[in-house]
């Protein structure tokens, strides 16, 4: 099924499940070296089904679900590098990836290069401040926080090619990943797909804060 004319097709990586509205989705199962792909299960934390309600809301998306937490543990970079190449072969114009591996993968690295290269936009979650994260710190990548300034649907322009967005959910979850999150959203209802060069133009036009929040930002 190719992506409709004006409309983002999203890959959301993380643990969600089959969902209703979604038009493909599967599960990646790993043993750090080997990776299988699998009909999906349920979402084992609801991370993953909170973020797919906010970016499927109103019907901006056809979203693609890779399921790469099949449980409460963590995820390997073989899994979400496979889960990955796999939104690429569906032709997914946008990778959102509300996750972050402490540690650099080489397999991570090089599909997040390959989708890159396509043209592929990849939005990593990265936190505002700490040690870097992959795939968020990976070159190329549209990094985005959770900014504790904005409100739901405001943006702030953190650095070159990283963005922050409302930490928080109606269900109360927060985060840099529910940051992320609203920054994907903000691509997909109000920039035509395109280049990534051209998203990043546009979200910088309308954010509201430009650089980092304050501890006095944080007191509000």
């Amino acid at each position: 099924m190719r992506a409709r004319a004006g409309r983002w097709r999203v890959a959301l990586i993380d643990s969600c499940g089959e969902r209703e509205g979604s038009i493909d989705a599967a599960a990646f199962l790993s043993d750090g070296r080997t990776v299988e792909c699998c009909p999906p299960l349920a979402d084992p934390t609801g991370h993953g089904s909170r973020i797919a309600e906010l970016l499927m809301r109103d019907g901006y998306v056809d979203l693609l679900l890779g399921q790469v937490f099949l449980s409460a543990g963590p995820t390997s970079g073989a899994a979400v590098a496979a889960a990955i190449d796999w939104a690429l072969a569906r032709e997914a114009g946008l990778v959102h990836l509300s996750l972050g591996l402490a540690e650099n993968r080489t397999v991570l690295e090089a599909a997040v290069a390959r989708a890159v290269e396509s043209g592929c936009i990849v939005v990593g979650a990265v936190p505002a401040r700490g040690a870097p994260v992959y795939p968020g710190s990976y070159p190329n990548v549209l990094r985005a926080s959770g900014d504790a300034r904005c409100a739901p649907g405001e943006l702030s322009h953190l650095a070159r090619w990283h963005f922050g967005g409302c930490p928080r959910l109606e269900s109360g979850t927060g985060g840099a990943s529910v940051g992320a999150a609203w920054v994907t959203r903000a691509i997909v209802t109000e920039c035509v797909p395109s280049r990534a060069s051209d998203v990043v133009a546009a979200l910088c036009a309308r954010a509201k804060y430009v650089g980092p929040e304050t501890r006095d930002d944080r007191r509000e």
